[in-house]
């Protein structure tokens, strides 16, 4: 008997533990086959809300957020390298150039999961993270973003004219709003159910081993 989990996945495109604990819960969904399914939902948080759209200098960024040296973020870029590779994600060896706005790419997600077919969302998602940290491409672009949508069969014009316009914007501030205001103040964060929290980035077993007891009730 399968039991199917409401998960709500929380997160922002520009986070690369995003990208590294969306393909752990991957691997641990797979690993669950015939016992876990997900009903996956991807939920707006942005990390620098008040990014201008220019963006920034990564390493620039990282200095002033977190008080950084280049020689720290090369070591913690190289462990996120190899967190992604466990999980069959690629990042750019280099890392990003700039770190970019990305409540577009929100609306967009937003847009997809209520206009869009099934796994349309999820596979954007896919597609977002991997021109962001895969290719280092600008979130801020409205032609990086429709590409994005384009790639996954999604209408490429209807993107761009939501990306002209105000739409879902308002959506997508109360969706930001209602997580941080349950305490989600850091990403990746997996909300099972509604009831039960699974913080950052972690390994394939620690999602598997946090399914398959819940799912157990």
């Amino acid at each position: 008997m399968t039991t199917s989990l409401k998960i709500d996945f929380v997160s922002d495109v520009t986070c690369p533990w995003c990208a590294v604990g969306l393909g752990a819960l991957e691997q641990a969904l797979h690993n669950l086959q015939g016992t876990v399914s997900a009903d996956l939902h991807f939920q707006p948080f942005e990390l620098n809300p008040q990014m201008a759209p220019e963006g920034q200098d990564a390493s620039e960024h990282l200095t002033q957020k977190y008080g950084s040296t280049p020689a720290q973020q090369s070591q913690i870029r190289e462990t996120i390298r190899q967190r992604g590779a466990e999980v069959g994600f690629t990042f750019k060896a280099e890392g990003r150039g700039r770190v970019w706005n990305t409540f577009d790419a929100h609306r967009l997600l937003h847009w997809a999961e209520v206009e869009g077919d099934p796994g349309q969302q999820y596979a954007l998602k896919k597609a977002l993270l991997a021109a962001c940290h895969g290719r280092a491409e600008n979130m801020s672009s409205p032609e990086v973003l429709a590409a994005a949508v384009d790639s996954v069969g999604l209408d490429a014009e209807r993107a761009r004219d939501i990306l002209a316009s105000d739409e879902f914007a308002a959506e997508v501030r109360e969706r930001e709003q209602f997580w941080t205001s349950h305490g989600i103040h850091s990403v990746p964060a997996v909300i099972i159910n509604d009831r039960h929290l699974i913080s950052g980035g972690q390994p394939a077993a620690v999602f598997e081993q946090a399914l398959r007891q819940i799912a157990a009730g």
